[in-house]
């Protein structure tokens, strides 16, 4: 798809203190791209990422971890990526080992 610099996505924080939620709210779409993680410790521990077929192949989990990343650098967390695609963009971007639990 050649669609994705048009491609429209407000993320979302839901924090309820020891466990929360990213959210990707994709426009004309009702579905919910989620990136769900606890807290343990000093650290967040990402424990899934879920992206419904209809808004997914866009890069829409890639930009739930990005919040994430960027809310541990500005609120000084670690990230424990249990979830394996959140392990995976971890692999992929050597500059965020600093955060790593």
């Amino acid at each position: 798809m050649n669609n994705a610099a048009e491609l429209q996505v407000t993320i979302s924080r839901h924090d309820e203190g020891t466990e929360g939620e990213y959210h990707a709210h994709v426009d004309g779409h009702e579905e919910i791209g989620r990136l769900t993680w606890i807290e343990r410790g000093e650290a967040r521990v990402a424990e899934h990422t879920l992206v419904p077929k209809p808004i997914g192949g866009r890069g829409v989990a890639a930009q739930l971890v990005d919040a994430l990343v960027s809310d541990a650098r500005e609120h000084g967390f670690k990230i424990d990526p249990q979830c394996s695609f959140v392990a995976r963009k971890f692999d992929e971007n050597p500059a965020w080992s600093d955060l790593r639990a």
